[in-house]
C-alpha cells in the first residue's frame, strides 16, 4: 500500500519575509489591494453602464424619468456586480477556474475537435440545468419556472428602463404600435391581437412563472428538513420573498389598470418600485450572486471535456489504480491546492475512497492510540 508523503516536522518560524510570488508569477494580493482594484472595476462598469443608457435612449430622448429609481438601481446593481466579481476571481481557485474556462473557450484546438461542446454545455448546463434533475424532478422544474421567469422579466424591463425600447402609436392610444431599439423600427403590431396582447404582458407572464418557482422553493423551505438545518433567513428565504413580492405587486398593477380602473395603482406602483430596487441592490451580496458565478462554473466544464478527448489516458489512483480524472484535471487541483497554501496537494493523486480509508487510517493510528 502506497502511503502519501510524510510532512517534515514542524520548525521554528523565521523572520517575516518580503511577500512571496503567487503560483502564477504574479505579486501576493492583499485585501486592501484586492479591494482597491474591486472599487476601480465597480466604478469603470457603472461608468460604462449609465453612457450606454445615454447614448441607447439617443441621448435621453427616449428615457422615460418616471423609470429613474429602476435605472440609478441598475448601475447600483453593475457595480456591486462588478465589485463581488473582482473580488471573488482574485481567490486563487476562482481565478484559476476563471483562466482555465476562458483558455479553453478561445482554443483553436478545441474548438477543431469539439465544435458543439460549448453551446451544448451552454443549452444543457445553464439553460435546462439538466444537473438538477438528477436531484429531483419537482426541484428541476421549480428551477426553470424561476430562472425563465427571470430571464424573460430581465430582458423586458432593462432595456425598458434604459430607454433603448420604446412603444409608439401614430394615434396616441393605438391599437396600432410600433416597437423600436435605439430609434430603429424593429415591429409593427396591432395591440388586440395575441401578439399585442404577449407585447403588453410579458412581465406577467414572466411574474406567474416566478410566482410559481418561487413559492415551490418557499415551501419546501418550510417543510423539508434538510433544508430547515442549514438555512439562513436573509441569504435562503429573503431572495424568495423577494421574488414573490416583485410579481404579486407587478400583477396588482395590472388588475388594478383593468378592472379597478386605476384604483390604489400609485400605493402598488411604489411599493412595486421600492421592492425591484431593493432586489437589484441586493443581488450582487446574496444568493442571488451565483447567477453571476455560473458561467464561470461552464468555462470549468468545458476545460473538464476537452480535456478527456484528449488522446491520453486517465490519470489513475496512487493507492488502488482506479482511474481518478485527466492528468490535466489533476494538475489543475494540485496548483489551486498550493495557491491556497494547502500542504497536502498529493492527495488530488487519491481516488475519493482511498482517501476516506488513509484518514481512517491515520486517525486509528495518531490519535485513537491516545486514548489507550
Amino acid at each position: 500500500m502506497t502511503e502519501p508523503p510524510q510532512t517534515a516536522e514542524p520548525t521554528a518560524p523565521e523572520p517575516e519575509a518580503a511577500p512571496a510570488p503567487a503560483a502564477d508569477g504574479r505579486a501576493s494580493q492583499t485585501p486592501a489591494a484586492v479591494r482597491r482594484r474591486a472599487v476601480l472595476a465597480g466604478a469603470a462598469v457603472s461608468v460604462l453602464l449609465i453612457l450606454a443608457i445615454v447614448l441607447g435612449s439617443r441621448l435621453l430622448r427616449d428615457f422615460d424619468s418616471a423609470l429613474l429609481p429602476y435605472a440609478v438601481a441598475t448601475v447600483f446593481l453593475a457595480f456591486g456586480v462588478a465589485y463581488r466579481y473582482t473580488v471573488w476571481i482574485s481567490a486563487p481557485g476562482a481565478r484559476r477556474l476563471f483562466r482555465q474556462g476562458w483558455r479553453s473557450f478561445f482554443s483553436a484546438d478545441n474548438f477543431r475537435k469539439a465544435p458543439t461542446a460549448l453551446p451544448k454545455m451552454i443549452a444543457t448546463y445553464l439553460g435546462f440545468q439538466k444537473f438538477l434533475g438528477a436531484r429531483s424532478h419537482a426541484r428541476w422544474a421549480a428551477h426553470q419556472l424561476l430562472f425563465w421567469g427571470c430571464i424573460l422579466a430581465a430582458l423586458i424591463t432593462f432595456p425598458l428602463t434604459w430607454g433603448w425600447f420604446t412603444f409608439t402609436s401614430s394615434t396616441g392610444d393605438g391599437p396600432g404600435y410600433e416597437m423600436r431599439i435605439w430609434g430603429f423600427k424593429v415591429l409593427g403590431f396591432d395591440s388586440l391581437n395575441i401578439l399585442g396582447w404577449l407585447m403588453f404582458h410579458g412581465l406577467d407572464i414572466a411574474a406567474v412563472l416566478v410566482i410559481a418557482g418561487a413559492s415551490y422553493f418557499l415551501w419546501r423551505r418550510m417543510k423539508d428538513r434538510a433544508a430547515i438545518t442549514g438555512q439562513r433567513f436573509a441569504y435562503d428565504l429573503i431572495p424568495l420573498i423577494a421574488l414573490i413580492v416583485i410579481s404579486v405587486t407587478g400583477l396588482l398593477l395590472t388588475f388594478s389598470s383593468i378592472f379597478l380602473h386605476g384604483g390604489g395603482y400609485e400605493f402598488l406602483a411604489i411599493l412595486h418600485m421600492v421592492s425591484v430596487v431593493f432586489t437589484l441592490i441586493y443581488i450582487p451580496f446574496g444568493k442571488f450572486f451565483h447567477i453571476v458565478q455560473r458561467p464561470a462554473a461552464v468555462g470549468m466544464q468545458l476545460f473538464k471535456y476537452t480535456s478527456r478527448r484528449k488522446d491520453e489516458e486517465l490519470q489513475t489512483c496512487r493507492r488502488c489504480h482506479e482511474p481518478i480524472d485527466t492528468p490535466d484535471y489533476v494538475e489543475n487541483l494540485r496548483g489551486t491546492m498550493k495557491d491556497l497554501k494547502l500542504d497536502f496537494d498529493e492527495w488530488a493523486e487519491y481516488c475519493p475512497r482511498c482517501k476516506r480509508v488513509l484518514r481512517g487510517n491515520a486517525y486509528l493510528t495518531h490519535v485513537k492510540k491516545g486514548f489507550k
